[in-house]
């Protein structure tokens, strides 16, 4: 990295920032009182609130959003004139699945291999440090050129919308020239990028009944409808022979014209197993950008350990769907219910309930906010220039934001590379990616304050 007074800072704060996202990795901060406790979220949002306090901010607030979690926000004011910044993360995380399968504890900042491993170090708490430490170098270089307002969420991970319609009830309260969500990640690690779209998303249970109870099945196999099989084949109506989403009257063949994913790239970051084959056709830009791609996220049914020779009278699937630009995610849900509801075997009785859903987003890469960060980009990451990618996840407040203020050019950065392997065990930060990205933050600033006074 080139020698410059804000990456000197960063550098020097980079131990700090290391100390200070251990303590908020320790917060258990998933949004689901079933998985921890909801004292645990709160904890952090007390953890963030008082980091902003610390900070100068003023007007800190814990908000007490409509689906019974906790944002942050804080505004830092900077010069008269001067252009509004609001900057996005989030501090609950995702659960940490089996805790025996982590190397170290999930919730326990670890460096290994040059890496800090901790569930949440790279989505997003990590991203929060990544504000802090843009804003501490400006801070301590002449100061913080633009107004800033900072909002992180605490059910990012959930898709329960709490964030969302606050907003939409206090719309005054993030309104801003330019926003920078600190939720996306670099295409390959080492290589700026920013996100240019976002799939959405809707998320389903599916049950379904056909008995009053279990039956055994050598008493009525054979005739009496088994509901665990009748899920398997609802299931499997959602997949063509080779892989792709299949939902009645949903379009899957849009083509992906950004940045190539080669595919053995992709196996690689995928942890394909030897010899398996990918699912779906066309690119995999096309596969996991630009087209829809269900999942089946969990199954109850009985365990393989203590089953008995039952025939099953209820099965429940969690279903996702993952929508692309162009697509709207209310109409998606739509057609998904209707064709579970059709692919339903033998008059079974099928209930479909909706428990989340976020909209596509894409964004104008054109615009003066852009050119701006591809220059910091240039400082921060020497001799490379800024790629545009997609990402196949969701963060369904870019679109409530983009509608609130249509005006307001949207950015999205973030410490999740392929090798941070996020909602997975494992998963870990580059403490360099954290550093080169908050310096690319900070110049941002200072380009975008220019750039308005132009």
């Amino acid at each position: 990295m080139t020698a410059n007074p804000i990456a000197e800072t960063v550098a020097s704060l980079l131990p700090r920032a290391r100390t200070e996202l251990a303590e908020l990795v320790a917060f258990r901060s998933v949004a689901d009182p079933a998985v921890f406790p909801r004292s645990e979220c709160e904890a952090a949002a007390v953890w963030v609130a008082d980091a902003l306090r610390a900070e100068g901010f003023q007007d800190v607030s814990v908000l007490d959003t409509p689906d019974g979690t906790q944002s942050v926000y804080g505004l830092l004011p900077g010069p008269e004139n001067a252009p509004t910044v609001l900057l996005y993360a989030h501090y609950d995380v995702q659960p940490p699945l089996d805790e025996s399968d982590w190397l170290t504890p999930p919730f326990e900042l670890t460096e290994r291999n040059g890496r800090w491993f901790g569930r949440g170090a790279a989505d997003c708490k990590g991203g929060f440090l990544m504000h802090l430490l843009a804003l501490r170098a400006l801070k301590a270089n002449g100061g913080v050129p633009v107004n800033v307002k900072v909002i992180v969420e605490g059910s990012e991970e959930q898709g329960t919308g709490g964030l969302e319609r606050y907003a939409e009830a206090h719309p005054e309260l993030l309104a801003a020239d330019t926003i920078v969500i600190g939720d996306a990640g670099n295409f390959r690690l080492g290589l700026p990028t920013v996100t240019a779209m976002l799939r959405g998303m809707t998320l389903l249970r599916v049950r379904i009944d056909t008995l009053e109870g279990n039956l055994h099945s050598g008493m009525f196999g054979g005739a009496a409808p088994d509901a665990l099989a009748a899920l398997i084949k609802v299931l499997d109506s959602l997949r063509a022979e080779d892989g792709s989403t299949t939902v009645d009257g949903l379009a899957a063949d849009a083509e992906w014209d950004g940045i190539v994913y080669d595919e053995a790239d992709f196996r690689k970051d995928a942890k394909v197993l030897d010899g398996v084959g990918l699912i779906g056709d066309g690119s995999v830009g096309d596969r996991i950008w630009a087209r829809p791609a269900v999942t089946v996220l969990g199954i109850d049914c009985p365990p393989v350990v203590g089953a008995t020779p039952s025939i099953q009278a209820s099965a429940r699937a969690t279903v996702s769907l993952r929508v692309p630009p162009g697509q709207d995610a209310t109409e998606a849900t739509k057609l998904l219910t209707a064709h579970i509801e059709k692919h339903t075997p033998w008059r079974a009785r099928v209930s479909v309930e909706q428990v989340g859903q976020g909209e596509p987003f894409r964004a104008d890469t054109s615009s003066p906010a852009y050119t701006a960060m591809a220059d910091a980009m240039r400082v921060a990451y020497p001799g490379q220039d800024m790629q545009t990618a997609g990402q196949g996840g969701s963060i369904p407040l870019c679109n409530t934001l983009a509608a609130l203020y249509p005006k307001a050019e949207i950015l999205l950065i973030g410490l999740s590379e392929p090798e941070a392997q996020i909602h997975a065990v494992n998963e870990s930060v580059s403490p360099e990616e954290l550093e080169r990205l908050s310096v690319a933050e900070a110049h941002f600033l200072l380009n975008y304050a220019e750039s308005k006074r132009d």
